[in-house]
């Protein structure tokens, strides 16, 4: 008999998330899902793990059934923490998301759902990360789930290289709308941003952040272009950021002290 797949499941935006809840709808038929997941929102803390107080663990059920385990930690945490301590036996997979918006361009970087899926890579496991490119309430993740479902079948077949993590986006429009899936880089889009001062009732000074993103590509083959245009996005991506051209520039350099 074929051992069924074991995929953890975690996000950044909780637990209780419907993009979640979609997820693991799609993957529970073809493996068994264990849900790791932020109790409560955690989008943009990047790759930011816990280590100045302890992590605290609750069970979670929905409809009086066991559906996962809510950490009050961040994306990375419940990776790890899924990885090293909850789950008897490392997963085949691990996919991060839905999540409610999209992760292109400089967002990656900022990004608490690829990171639980880096974190991921980081331990060894193949990993995806999934997005759904809006923000609009009440969004529709049926085609995103089912097309990670599709994305998990063959990661699992053809395997991924140590150390890729694969970025998929998909454009929040009905699946008869979608025009393909493109294979595509990281594109240099940033954010336009700003922090508006604002009073509280008690008359004293915060910040809150706001902003737009910038298109600055225009080929075809990037991650923010091909989701405008009503294609899925599928970026594989990688945590070593070395500027491997510069090394040579810097062996060049008189550094002598």
């Amino acid at each position: 008999m074929t051992k069924k797949l074991s995929i953890l499941v975690s996000n950044d935006d909780g637990i209780f998330s419907d993009g979640l809840a979609s997820l693991v709808n799609a993957l529970t038929p073809i493996a068994d899902v264990t849900v790791v997941a932020p109790d409560s929102q955690q989008s943009a803390v990047g790759h930011a793990i816990t280590v100045h107080r302890p992590l605290r663990v609750r069970e979670v059920k929905k409809d009086g059934r066991f559906f996962g385990y809510a950490v009050d930690g961040t994306p990375a945490d419940c990776v790890k923490l899924a990885i090293r301590n909850l789950m008897k036996v490392k997963p085949d997979l691990v996919i991060s998301g839905i999540n409610h918006g999209s992760n292109t361009a400089i967002s990656v970087i900022y990004s608490g759902t690829v990171s639980a899926a880096t974190e991921g890579t980081i331990l060894g496991i193949p990993s995806i990360a999934m997005s759904l490119t809006t923000f609009e309430p009440n969004a529709d993740f049926s085609f995103a789930a089912k097309f990670a479902r599709t994305m998990a079948e063959r990661v699992i077949t053809n395997g991924l290289p140590n150390g890729t993590v694969l970025n998929v986006n998909v454009p929040a429009v009905p699946e008869s709308e979608i025009r393909g899936v493109v294979i595509t880089r990281q594109g240099k889009s940033v954010w336009n941003d700003e922090f508006e001062a604002r009073r509280d009732p008690g008359n004293k000074q915060y910040f809150w952040l706001k902003g737009e993103l910038v298109e600055l590509d225009e080929e075809e083959d990037i991650d923010q272009r091909a989701i405008l245009n009503n294609k899925v996005s599928v970026t594989p991506i990688q945590f070593d950021l070395t500027d491997y051209p510069m090394l040579d520039r810097l062996r060049s350099w008189d550094l002598t002290v």
